[in-house]
């Protein structure tokens, strides 16, 4: 394994001497994962030149010669002098998901320095996946497969979505789910959604495709409502078996759907196959996007795709260590794909009176060609059957 991070610093380092940056100075659990193999509190030092640096707040008992205990981030400079490192004069921080105390704070620090906000560098970097990070992607989408295929043995009459939802939760984590939805922003969810009936139609406040009431609390999927004669129900949890995210839905229905539910979840099938054929090294993420559009308008069906009231204005994302990595599939996304993205592709509709419909798949950007990962049936499946 110490080869594997080795790769991912080198792409780090890359990157810094690419935007002519001295160092950068991660401070998030995921980045600090990303770069180290293991999570701690502090800062992990990665220069464009020499040996990265570990400052430890949290846990005790970390060992090596690059590994300094710190109180304050006022420690760092002191350190590094006296290791005989050179103060970077080009800093890059995680300005995205810091705090401006501590932005100022290292600034204090670093004061000679200029410090760069590099979150979109690092996560351009997390975008293109090692072979090993590719590996535990699959392992988990085949684990994820396997909890859904499950999921019709669970239904039992007069159940609420609530109900069903953890139901579905206990299942996924005994095929291994860890339990943990990561996501990029200040969005929380508690393993997934599902979506059954008019909640689907439900706005959320968050950037996820669909909604769902929720709760107050965690105002996103079930809300406690009973599940229908007519409804369908769209299971998107989140597959976390590896610690590498996938992303997988799949609509179901209690008795039969309308015909305009069932044309609605063809034309996603449709999209998703038409794009899976475009996905490939070279693609530009807007020009997906916009296939999807015209496919879902040509259908009749543009004013209930990924939403009606509220309609998501993307129809795939990049899955990793978080669940919405780049790229995004979205308009003026003028991202390039490049072999080793795994890219969720989610195109759903949302049919008034009946509920969501649609699938997501988790796929791999092959120089000429996607592969996908989750490989499960589309067909909506009739939970009374």
């Amino acid at each position: 394994m110490d080869q594997e991070y080795t790769i991912r610093q080198s792409q780090i380092r890359k990157q810094l001497v690419a935007n002519k940056l001295d160092a950068c100075l991660l401070s998030t659990s995921v980045n600090i994962l990303y770069a180290n193999g293991s999570i701690f509190s502090g800062y992990y030092y990665i220069p464009a030149e020499g040996e990265s640096i570990l400052f430890v707040k949290r846990p005790v008992g970390m060992k090596g010669k690059n590994v300094h205990y710190i109180r304050k981030p006022e420690q760092l400079p002191e350190i590094l002098k006296k290791e005989g490192i050179k103060i970077p004069r080009k800093l890059m921080l995680e300005g995205d998901e810091m705090g401006h105390t501590e932005w100022t704070r290292l600034q204090a620090c670093f004061s000679d320095a200029e410090l760069v906000n590099g979150t979109a560098l690092i996560r351009k970097v997390r975008s293109i996946k090692t072979n090993y990070e590719v590996e535990q992607i699959r392992a988990s989408a085949e684990a994820h497969v396997r909890a859904y295929k499950r999921i019709p043995e669970i239904y039992r009459p007069g159940m609420t979505d609530t109900a069903f939802a953890i139901e579905i939760e206990y299942v996924m984590r005994h095929e291994g789910n860890q339990g943990l939805f990561r996501t990029f922003g200040d969005m929380e969810a508690f393993m997934g959604s599902v979506l059954a009936g008019e909640n689907a139609a439900v706005a959320s406040p968050y950037d996820f495709a669909l909604g769902g009431a929720g709760t107050p609390y965690n105002p996103i999927g079930a809300a406690g409502h009973l599940l229908k004669p007519g409804n369908s129900i769209m299971i998107d949890m989140c597959g976390n078996f590896s610690g590498y995210l996938d992303d997988l839905s799949r609509t179901f229905s209690i008795g039969k759907l309308t015909d305009k539910a069932y044309k609605a979840h063809q034309v996603s099938i449709d999209i998703q196959n038409r794009l899976c054929e475009e996905m490939k090294e070279g693609a530009v993420c807007e020009d997906l996007y916009k296939i999807s559009l015209k496919i879902a308008a040509d259908a009749g069906l543009a004013d209930c795709y990924m939403g009606t009231a509220q309609q998501a204005k993307f129809v795939g994302h990049g899955v990793g260590l978080v669940i919405n990595e780049l790229p995004v599939l979205a308009m003026r996304s003028k991202e390039i794909l490049m072999p080793n993205m795994t890219i969720a592709l989610e195109p759903k509709f949302v049919i008034e009176g009946i509920g969501a419909v649609g699938v997501e798949d988790t796929y791999l950007v092959h120089k000429d060609k996607s592969e996908r990962l989750t490989m499960l049936d589309f067909d909506i499946i009739d939970l009374t059957k």
